[in-house]
């Protein structure tokens, strides 16, 4: 048997910042492979430069030095908008602040991503329809963002971020700006997502929400000081209670 190649090869990633007469090194040198289906928590400081890493890695930035290879496509030299069409094809984004557009339905918040990628409107709407009902808002394909909850906001952001069946998820601090209750609902949710096979790259400064993930990348000062399993994988459980709708289908996640 042939063995897969990892999904995310990063090699000697490293990336500085030059302010005035000062040079900053926000990554020194970073060398990390992810497989497909892999559940990783990228955690640090703040200074630690995992949100340099991340931004790397969601092809928003790229590299001073070193190799970033996604999905067989090598990225670290990219033009911006090769760079932004890597994005809108292979990486699902869902960021702590939602990022959704305050007119715009849930429908066509979610539909968003199969604009640019020139999907015709009666397949996008089909598609993201399905989406929301995968992620338990059926209910909510009309809503407007100041019409739905916290949490429904985020549920809103996965699924504009599984629209396109990327690569990767990586949601950035996908948590920060919702309670305790619902942020066990979101982690359920993305942990539904993962078992269907989905890679999920989380960056969060919160020790709770990185036991979810099954793999744990820890970084200090430019450098990934600690990279190992989770042997106390936390789940959510029993299943949610609290979706919105009953019987959501990950199977057919598009």
């Amino acid at each position: 048997m042939t063995e897969q190649k990892p999904l995310i090869i990063i090699k000697d990633i490293g990336r500085k910042y030059v302010i005035g007469a000062e040079v900053i090194h926000a990554l020194k040198s970073v060398s990390l492979n992810i497989n497909k289906g892999e559940f990783v928590a990228l955690m640090g400081p703040s200074g630690s430069g995992k949100s340099t890493l991340m931004n790397i890695l969601g092809c928003l930035d790229t590299p001073t030095k070193g190799d970033y290879i996604l999905n067989s496509i090598h990225v670290s030299e990219m033009t911006d908008n090769e760079l932004a069409e890597v994005r809108n094809k292979e990486i699902g984004f869902v960021f702590q602040t939602f990022n959704l557009l305050p007119r715009s339905s849930s429908l066509d918040n979610v539909a968003l991503p199969l604009v640019y990628a020139g999907i015709g409107r009666e397949e996008r709407e089909e598609r993201a329809r399905h989406t929301l009902e995968n992620v338990g808002l059926g209910n909510r394909v009309g809503h407007k963002p100041n019409e739905l909850s916290g949490g429904q906001r985020q549920r809103v952001a996965v699924a504009r971020a599984l629209i396109n069946n990327p690569s990767i998820i990586l949601a950035d601090e996908p948590t920060g700006n919702l309670d305790t209750k619902t942020s066990v609902e979101i982690m359920g949710l993305l942990e539904d997502i993962h078992a269907k096979g989905n890679t999920i790259i989380l960056v969060t400064h919160e020790e709770d929400i990185a036991q979810h993930a099954h793999r744990i990348v820890r970084m200090r000062d430019g450098l990934i000081e600690k990279d190992y399993l989770n042997e106390t994988i936390k789940t959510v459980s029993p299943r949610l209670a609290t979706m919105e709708e009953k019987g959501a289908d990950f199977e057919n996640i598009r």
